[in-house]
């Protein structure tokens, strides 16, 4: 049973952590075995069940908070603690994105020059990869998975960053309409945050398709292609994540869940929705300009 312990509200004992774990578990084995190319039920279907646990698991376990929310149940203690664990989980994600772009910054700033012969990789160019030159980008040494082309920073990917810069300015416009009790307004600029957010999904699937139809820009494009698919393909996923939540908040708002005064529901969306932009500037200048 939940309990009232002063003046902190304890819930009761929840089934959805491990229902989570046992999701979380699944589909990353499915997906390890898939990406590796085993096949049969241990490969691709079971990523698909492990993602319909976690689905099952996200809806009951936020449907279960949003119930004990609009009940009362909560007080300003819980929402210092919902929002300490929202800036920690924004932590871990902005962490999550570091690394990939270490990785990004370490093979071209010195990974790729040491294969080329300079600083300490005199040696290993001499003996393993004479001829090789350490240009960026690059499929090398040896030319793993044949010549590529990139795509131009000034077409999509820049048409993109106007998408999700105008999305922080309609998410922001929104914010400031739920806090001064225009709900219509909030829902409207909810769907327009939504609506830009799925037309970039769109359209980075419009890249990804010219990519590998018409580039020969993979996966298995050397270090290149493996960093720009793992840090595009993991922000759109985010994007996805994002645009999901807007929904749902949106909804929450047309039903009369937020007040102009207790909406941080509303804003822990709009922190992860400002996140995501700031990762897409990082991306557009390292990946596509740079």
């Amino acid at each position: 049973m939940a309990q009232t312990q002063g003046a902190y509200y304890v819930p009761h004992g929840s089934h959805w952590p491990i229902v989570g774990s046992i999701g979380l578990f699944t589909t990353v084995i499915g997906a390890a075995q898939w990406m590796n190319g085993v096949s049969g039920f241990s490969a691709l279907p079971l990523m698909y069940v492990g993602i319909a646990i976690l689905l099952f698991m996200m809806f009951g376990w936020f449907g279960t908070v949003i119930r004990e929310s609009v009940a009362g149940l909560y007080n300003k203690q819980v929402d210092v603690s919902f929002r300490m664990g929202m800036i920690w989980f924004i932590f871990s994600e902005v962490m999550f994105f570091a690394a990939f772009f270490g990785a990004l910054f370490y093979a071209r700033v010195l990974s790729v020059p040491w294969l080329g012969g300079e600083g300490h990789g005199a040696l290993t160019n001499h003996f393993l990869w004479q001829g090789f030159t350490p240009a960026w980008p690059t499929n090398g040494p040896s030319e793993i998975g044949g010549s590529f082309q990139t795509i131009p920073a000034w077409g999509l990917p820049l048409l993109n960053t106007m998408l999700l810069l105008a999305s922080g300015v309609t998410i922001t416009l929104a914010h400031h309409a739920l806090r001064s009790g225009h709900r219509k307004a909030t829902v409207a600029w909810l769907a327009a945050t939504v609506a830009l957010g799925a037309v970039f999904l769109y359209y980075q699937a419009h890249e990804y398709a010219e990519a590998y139809g018409h580039l020969n820009l993979t996966l298995g494009s050397g270090i290149y292609g493996s960093t720009f698919f793992m840090l595009t393909g993991f922000h759109g996923m985010h994007v996805t994540l994002g645009a999901i939540m807007l929904v749902i908040i949106m909804l929450r708002v047309a039903k009369g869940h937020f007040t102009a005064d207790n909406h941080f529901g509303f804003e822990a969306v709009a922190w992860y929705w400002h996140f995501v932009d700031v990762v897409w500037l990082g991306l557009f200048v390292f990946v596509y300009v740079l």
